[in-house]
């Protein structure tokens, strides 16, 4: 698995190109492929290209969603 500092993965916005990965917990996310991630948003408040580990606290599901997105690597 890849290892992502916070500044590499702030390029995954799922914009020009490239993928759309998330972090949550120290694992990095890919979230391209889901149709509440379009052009790398999710409900008009959530980016990719982040850590949303402190924002799920406050999110209507729990982690279980997140882990079921296909990982593609670690956060450093």
């Amino acid at each position: 698995m890849k290892a992502f500092t916070i500044h590499e993965l702030s390029r995954y916005t799922g914009r020009n190109g490239l993928p759309a990965y998330i972090a949550f917990e120290g694992r990095v996310y890919d979230v391209s492929q889901s149709f509440l991630w379009q052009g790398g948003r999710h409900q008009a408040m959530h980016h990719a290209g982040r850590d949303l580990t402190p924002e799920l606290s406050s999110a209507p599901h729990g982690d279980d969603v997140i882990r079921r997105l296909p990982q593609v690597g670690v956060l450093r």
